[in-house]
């Protein structure tokens, strides 16, 4: 019943969305080429609040617990399961305060209005997930951006997302040239709950009523312990929370 009613709905939400895509992108060019990274900055920031609000004619509620538990004025690597898209917009308008920026596909940099623009100009990296090796360098680019700025990495190392809430078991290597890069750097891990869920039908149409839910976990600082042993507790501590089986 819920996948019948989601069609017309889904088909207006689709319309904002690209809508507000649309509108944002010569908006973001004006703020980065006119005014510079802070401006731009804010321009990404109310893009993801719009986006957010769209979903909310889809039923869509959102829930961030935690937040004092983030260290300020230091590197940030924020660590987090993959669910869907949404786990990106979220994180970008309830984190924004830390500046996060994304390891992310080599094809989202071309081709999506605001969303292409934002990752090519905004600080985070596109890598090729065919080729491991060249995406070390560009991880490694972007682990110095964070340590030199106090600016957060966000990084998803399953991988690729879960589209039914399942973990996947994270890999090592991305976040280890991390935490090499930016010594100084806090791990924080987050879990999300849900989001897959928005997708539970694929890209068309959306789910509906869903309660999105981001709770935050103490970090852990790269100089406390070994890669290892940091990679393995945040893992423990993001897949512990989640509620895959709901």
């Amino acid at each position: 019943m819920q996948k019948i009613v989601s069609y017309p709905l889904s088909a207006i939400y689709y319309l904002l969305f690209g809508l507000v895509l649309v509108v944002f992108h010569p908006i973001q060019w004006v703020c980065f080429n006119v005014f510079g990274y802070k401006a731009h900055k804010v321009s990404v920031d109310y893009l993801n609040l719009c986006l957010i609000v769209c979903t909310r004619m889809l039923g869509t509620t959102y829930k961030v617990s935690n937040r004092e538990l983030i260290p300020e004025g230091v590197p940030l690597i924020l660590v987090a399961n993959h669910q869907s898209m949404y786990d990106i917009i979220s994180m970008v308008w309830y984190l924004r305060k830390f500046h996060p920026k994304f390891v992310s596909k080599a094809e989202l940099g071309k081709g999506i209005p605001s969303v292409s623009y934002n990752l090519r100009k905004g600080g985070s990296v596109l890598i090729d997930r065919d080729q491991p090796k060249q995406a070390i360098p560009a991880i490694k680019g972007l682990g110095q951006y964070i340590q030199k700025y106090n600016r957060a990495a966000a990084i998803f190392p399953e991988g690729t997302r879960s589209k039914t809430g399942t973990p996947k078991p994270f890999a090592a290597t991305g976040l280890k040239v991390l935490m090499k890069a930016a010594p100084d750097a806090y791990v924080v891990p987050i879990s999300i709950n849900n989001s897959w869920k928005m997708m539970r039908f694929g890209f068309f149409p959306v789910g509906l009523g869903n309660h999105i839910t981001i709770k935050i976990h103490p970090a852990i600082a790269v100089n406390s312990a070994t890669a290892d042993e940091i990679i393995a507790k945040a893992e423990a501590d993001v897949v512990g929370d989640l509620k895959y089986n709901n």
